[in-house]
């Protein structure tokens, strides 16, 4: 069985004398046009875009799409005088942001206050392809301890107003601030998860039923699993690492349950605990085991998440690709190590980093 996949990518738009992030989205996307798959969008803030796939079977066509969207982004926005970044969060602080127009983001505004007023903060959704969503909560409910390990791999926010946060992912510091995030609970069914999402809105934390600040959800629009997990990352390789091994996630989970085998228990503080360690150190440092409830290397508990997922890789013909994309990150350093080295120089060097790697293929 082939899963399908589909990923969302956010960046951020600086001035590249200064490196500062600049309100200008409309006009890059206005300059982009239409892409020739997905489509381009508007994010929260005006100083970032987005940039969706299609739906793709294929990890080549994923990963030629996710290029072909960064290229279209980053000429227009060239054109505009600006460079187009993928980072987790800005490297230097600007002018505040403006919130995107429309009502939805003007609701968000008023609910959230504070919390939004500079969320320049840039993800890297991946969506894989589910029958339905008893099977998607089904299948949640197995990868819950593996989310902290796709965030350590993913770091990429190291910087906050020009300081360094001594994080590897401050933007998940940042998304911490809002109610409900982090592991998602476990849930019996989907019934049981749409009465949770419905209670958090009839409480005021969520502003409707398609928002929610969990790691991993049932995508309220798409028939797939939305794994929330990852950083901006600063190149298309390692946005299609994550896709790729998010899909071996979702087979292995699906395998799981129709085997019937029970799933692992995380218990709440342990999972923040985790999340937190990803957060902090990324693969650098130590991780949180979320099932044994121990801390070692971040790397071991990457290379069980391989062992886990092997079968899933190996079936869909994806694991000398994946073998191939992690080994690069395990030497070359993940986007956080790398904006650390880079820091040496200055904070120039580190805008210059992102710059050119987002295109590099």
């Amino acid at each position: 069985m082939t899963l399908t996949v589909g990923v969302e990518e956010e960046f951020l738009l600086v001035d590249p004398a200064s490196g500062r992030p600049v309100r200008a989205a409309a006009p890059v996307l206005r300059r982009a046009g239409p892409p020739a798959a997905g489509n381009l969008h508007v994010e929260l803030m005006d100083t970032q875009v987005e940039a969706a796939t299609g739906v793709c079977a294929d990890l080549t066509e994923l990963g030629g799409q996710l290029l072909a969207a960064r290229r279209q982004l980053d000429a227009a926005a060239r054109a505009e005088g600006l460079l187009l970044l993928a980072t987790g969060t800005p490297v230097l602080d600007g002018a505040p942001p403006g919130l995107a127009e429309g009502e939805r983001f003007a609701e968000i505004g008023r609910r959230y206050a504070g919390i939004v007023e500079d969320y320049q903060v840039s993800g890297c959704h991946v969506h894989v392809g589910v029958p339905d969503r008893e099977t998607a909560v089904a299948v949640m409910n197995h990868l819950r301890p593996w989310l902290p390990t796709l965030l350590a791999l993913a770091g990429n926010s190291v910087f906050w107003a020009g300081r360094d946060t001594g994080y590897a992912s401050w933007r998940m510091v940042c998304q911490s601030r809002f109610p409900g995030s982090g592991l998602p609970p476990s849930f019996g069914s989907a019934q049981q998860y749409d009465a949770e999402v419905a209670r958090l809105v009839d409480c005021g934390a969520l502003v409707d039923h398609t928002q929610s600040f969990w790691l991993l959800r049932p995508s309220p629009r798409f028939p797939t699993l939305e794994f929330r997990v990852a950083d901006a990352v600063p190149t298309a390789a390692e946005a299609l690492a994550q896709a790729a091994l998010s899909r071996a996630l979702v087979h292995t989970g699906l395998s799981e349950v129709e085997r019937g085998r029970p799933e692992p228990v995380v218990r709440e503080q342990v999972g923040a605990a985790a999340v937190w360690s990803a957060a902090r150190y990324g693969l650098s440092g130590p991780a949180v085991h979320p099932v044994h409830e121990k801390r070692l290397p971040a790397t071991e508990l990457l290379a069980e998440l391989l062992d886990w997922v092997r079968p899933a890789l190996v079936a869909a013909g994806d694991l000398a690709l994946v073998t191939r994309l992690l080994a690069r990150v395990l030497a070359e350093g993940t986007g956080a190590q790398r904006q650390r080295a880079a820091a040496a120089h200055g904070a120039g060097a580190v805008v210059a980093l992102l710059a050119a790697e987002l295109t590099r293929a």
